[in-house]
């Protein structure tokens, strides 16, 4: 799942915790084992990282069900 999966819209997003914008960088996501690198919106502080509904419904459930039919 590598890649630049951010859109301009997720770059208005704040942290709620830090008010600060969130940034695009790499994030490692982790599933059944598997580690993946992906360029996320993420805080710059205290690296929450927002993963839209969008991408989760999407690019995430087709690399899951890769995995799990592996």
């Amino acid at each position: 799942m590598n890649g630049d999966y951010s859109r301009p819209d997720d770059l208005t997003w704040k942290c709620r915790r830090c008010n600060v914008s969130l940034v695009v960088g790499p994030a490692t996501l982790t599933y059944m084992g598997n580690r993946m690198t992906a360029d996320l919106p993420q805080c710059p502080v205290c690296g929450f990282v927002l993963i839209t509904e969008e991408l989760a419904l999407g690019k995430m459930r087709e690399v899951e069900q890769a995995l799990e039919d592996k």
